[in-house]
């Protein structure tokens, strides 16, 4: 009898029944950790015979925990999770699915969501207006304005496709409405006459999907092709990974924040290397952690680099629910159901059980200190205190022979008249999911703000101030608190629901402010509470950009400088002529847990979320186009029919080995998501501008990337085109190496953007390699980065490490990872890019197998040649298939209509 049947079982909770598969009682569940506890569950719930078996569950419960990760198994998320830059070109690959259905002579509606399938739209507001009264109001109209053939294509999916719902803008950031909302812990459906009910679990087309293991939820980022197959009903293949036990003990001291506490964390675990672990936090330490620290910490799993950071089920899980508005029902249920399934994560608890992990760390939260991270990766620690100093060693590899060495004046119409310098604050803005979602944080910056307005103290005049919270409690706890006339007085007006400033949608300097900073080439820096601050992702006139709390957000907004010794220079003077120092308005952790068990409620949640997808009436005025098809505009700029299923027939040709491929680039370490697909704005010069201009678009409306992610056209004109990219080819040409998406054409024999050299290589028939170093692809789960690198022409990419999402995008879109093998670069076997390159072996996957190694030769200008052996990075057999069909929507596509053909 199969795991399947055997294990089925009934629940009883407060007088109703519900259906269950009991994992308690399967032999060696006790040791497993509790994420590998969720997946136990997941595979016996779809055994099918076939993708999941008996023989999956058995290798899971006999987990070695120092055994390195071999075993594949498919995991089936419960439902899927979309933002809406990542989420409009899934629909649109749905949408353009369906025309190949019909195209194929199948039914078009057997392309619909199997699973559950919630969008937030959250990244498309941009601080456009900042500072006065109504600049949420003026921004969601700049965004109307701006999305509206968007937001009509959403509405129009949201009729089309079942199980798929739309929350419209102005609502909050998806992952803080996941956890305050969508989330269920534990989910049920109709199942025969009765009702099942199942562990919910979830992947994301972002990154920070990670935020709901806060709440015990199993789910972590992947790219929009991937979650396009999950939503089809394709199980994701994974391995079986190794799991971090990370132990946690002692209490957060007085002046340290969740945020430096995520830090902290951050940077343990990435100079520990998890990257395709899972990470689990446990021990007695864990129940005293409030569920918002714990969302807090889940979310930053990507800047950890592993895949999630899981907190069990336990007490303060339910106390959330509660706090959060779910209904006494569901509680219970969440309650019974973990109890009875060993999830339980109470150490107390007699039946409770230490799991075993395949490594260990530990930290003792009491001795955390206050920390930013920057100027670049979240992963780079600063402790408050060194900060002036470690800014001081830092800068000079941000200034030119351009930059200007001192003050330079500033004859604002809006500011006034002053002096900027390199390392002034252009942009201190309180934003993003890692934060917002945290009342300690939120609280203790709006105290924070009154203590400093009740002094007399004010943000420096060439500061960009903003508040873009998450969810629209936020606003309300502000609002009762009375912490948002403080905000007000310092320029934190609410300026919109959404990841703005973290996504990069931070908006326009002030003209007189911007012009100052690039005609004097200046390293201004900003500061930010989010996740990000990789390199041209903030603004393109911000070359530094720096992670850290909401309060000291607006300390250093008070400072205006990061070139600031907050222990020892004051903030200002009090109307006494005191100098004030940031210890003097500083909260204490009394004050902020006071204020938040005065002013937030359970029933601001219920009264929030009570009309999550209805929208206001600039959503609902919205004109709806009908039908199962969408009718594509052929000149629409935001939306085109996606061309990878162009020519695609019932079978897969075969894989090919390739040689003569040129280098389109040659890069570094930390190449993240946005340098490979920028998401942020971009200028009428660059391909894409030029793209839209000839289309009749004025510079003004061009929007950002992320939002024209539905045009495939503007996207590879995009791809590689971040401002701060260094494509060390140019360089090997003896060419200069110019910031941005510029290469080495071998078809003309000089520098073009990489775009215009993809289309020479594309003519000549020159197949593409992409050349890097180590963790390449970090950051955004950004589908298109894959896309983008596939539609260039680019065969593989070569790169001494990849992080787990860009890899897996890779495969999904037919592009071949490899990697340098263990201790070599491309440096130290003497490559520089100039060489064509000739890939052999990959034909073995024809005959069903997929090689370890197979065999790169580069060949020099003077015939002498450079071999090695790549290691093929298609992890699992599931991986190979979709290598082997184009990509993972091919293989997914080709399947249905099979299955609908039998």
């Amino acid at each position: 009898m199969s795991y399947r049947d055997s294990q089925l079982a009934r629940l009883e909770v407060n007088g109703k029944g519900f259906d269950y598969y009991n994992i308690a009682d399967l032999p060696g569940i006790d040791h497993l950790p509790y994420s590998l506890k969720v997946l136990v569950e997941n595979l016996v719930r779809n055994i099918d015979g076939q993708n999941i078996t008996d023989d999956h569950v058995k290798a899971l419960l006999d987990w070695d925990a120092s055994a390195e990760p071999s075993h594949e198994i498919q995991f089936t998320p419960s439902r899927v999770v979309m933002q809406d830059f990542t989420g409009v070109p899934c629909i649109v690959d749905l949408a353009t699915m369906r025309d190949a259905v019909k195209d194929l002579g199948g039914d078009p509606e057997v392309i619909n969501p199997q699973v559950p399938a919630q969008m937030v739209i959250d990244h498309s507001v941009q601080i456009d207006v900042a500072g006065v009264p109504n600049a949420i109001e003026q921004n969601m109209d700049i965004e109307y304005k701006r999305n509206k053939e968007r937001y009509q294509f959403l509405r129009w999916g949201q009729q089309a496709f079942k199980n798929f719902r739309v929350v419209p803008p102005g609502t909050g950031i998806i992952h803080q409405v996941n956890i305050e909302y969508l989330a269920k812990c534990v989910m049920t459906k109709p199942q025969g006459d009765s009702t099942l009910a199942y562990l919910d679990s979830c992947v994301g087309t972002d990154s920070h999907t990670t935020t709901v293991n806060g709440l015990g939820v199993l789910g972590w980022g992947v790219g929009g092709i991937e979650a396009e197959a999950a939503m089809l009903g394709q199980p994701i293949s994974m391995l079986v990974p190794r799991v971090v036990g990370f132990k946690l003990t002692g209490s957060i001291p007085e002046g340290v924040t969740a945020t430096d506490v995520v830090l902290t964390i951050t940077d343990m675990l990435r100079k520990h290397g998890v990257v395709g672990k899972f990470v689990e936090f446990y021990g007695d330490g864990v129940a005293a952690v409030p569920l918002a620290n714990r969302a807090t910490i889940g979310n930053m799993s990507p800047e950890f680099g592993s895949t999630c950071g899981i907190f069990p089920i336990d007490q303060v899980t339910l106390d959330y629910l509660r706090l959060t508005g779910r209904s006494d029902e569901q509680i219970a249920l969440v309650e019974a159901y973990a109890k009875a399934n060993k999830l339980w994560g109470d150490t107390t608890d007699p039946a409770y059980v230490e799991p075993q992990y395949s490594e260990y760390m530990e930290l003792d939260l009491g001795s955390v200190k206050p920390s930013i991270a920057g100027p670049k990766r979240p992963q780079d620690r600063i402790l408050l205190s060194d900060a002036k100093q470690t800014f001081e060693n830092t800068l000079p590899a941000y200034v030119t022979d351009r930059t200007a060495e001192g003050d330079v004046h500033v004859d604002s119409e809006a500011k006034g008249e002053f002096d900027i310098k390199n390392g002034d604050v252009a942009i201190a803005s309180i934003t993003s999911c890692t934060n917002t979602s945290n009342p300690s944080v939120m609280i203790a910056a709006g105290l924070l703000a009154r203590n400093a307005h009740r002094l007399g103290l004010k943000p420096k005049p060439w500061v960009k101030t903003s508040l873009a919270p998450g969810s629209q409690v936020v606003t309300d706890y502000y609002r009762k608190s009375g912490l948002q006339d403080d905000l007000d007085a310092l320029g934190y007006e609410l300026v919109g629901y959404g990841c703005a400033t973290c996504i990069g949608n931070s908006g326009p300097l002030d003209p007189a402010i911007s012009q100052q900073i690039n005609d004097n080439d200046l390293a201004v820096t900003a500061v930010l509470s989010g996740n990000r601050n990789f390199e041209g992702r903030i603004s393109p006139d911000v070359k530094m950009n720096y992670l850290a709390s909401p309060p000291l957000v607006i300390a250093y907004a008070l400072a205006g400088t990061m070139d600031f010794d907050f222990e020892n220079q004051p903030l200002g003077q009090d109307p006494d002529g005191n100098d004030v120092y940031l210890r003097d308005i500083w909260p204490s952790n009394e004050d902020i847990a006071d204020t938040i068990s005065s002013s937030l409620s359970r029933d601001m949640f219920v009264k929030d979320y009570a009309t999550v997808f209805d929208g206001d009436s600039r959503w609902k005025g919205l004109d709806v186009p009908q039908g199962e098809l969408f009718a594509w505009d052929p000149d629409s700029t935001y939306v085109r029919r996606q061309t990878f299923f162009d020519g695609m027939g019932a079978t897969p040709a075969p894989v090919k080995d390739f040689e003569g491929a040129r280098v389109l680039a040659f890069l570094g370490d930390s190449v993240t998501t946005d340098h490979i697909s920028p998401a942020g704005a971009f200028k009428a010069s660059s391909p894409a501008g030029q793209y839209l201009v000839e289309h009749g678009v004025a510079p003004r409306d061009f929007n950002s990337y992320g939002s024209r992610r539905g045009n495939h056209e503007v996207m590879v004109r995009g791809t590689f085109g971040n401002i701060r990219l260094r494509n060390q080819l140019l360089a090997s040409m003896g060419q200069e190496v110019t910031p941005g998406g510029y290469t080495y054409d071998f078809t003309t024999g000089k520098p073009s953007t990489i775009f215009e050299a993809s289309q020479h290589y594309k003519a000549a028939g020159t197949p593409l390699v992409v050349i890097a170093g180590k963790e390449y692809g970090t950051g955004s789960s950004r589908d298109w980065a894959a896309k983008g690198t596939l539609m260039l022409g680019v065969k593989a990419v070569i790169a001494r490490s990849f992080e787990r999402i860009h890899r897996s995008n890779l495969i999904g879109m037919g592009v071949l990872p490899l990697q340098f093998p263990d201790g070599k670069s491309a440096q130290s076997l003497g490559l520089d890019g100039s060489e064509t390159y000739a890939i052999e072996g990959i034909e073995a996957m024809n005959a069903g197998t997929t090689p370890r190694t197979i065999t790169v030769t580069a060949t020099k200008a003077d015939g002498t040649t450079v071999s090695f052996d790549a290691t093929v990075r298609i992890d699992t057999p599931g991986e190979a298939d979709y290598y082997r069909n184009g990509g993972i929507l091919q293989y997914v596509l080709r399947n249905l209509m099979a299955e609908n053909t039998k």
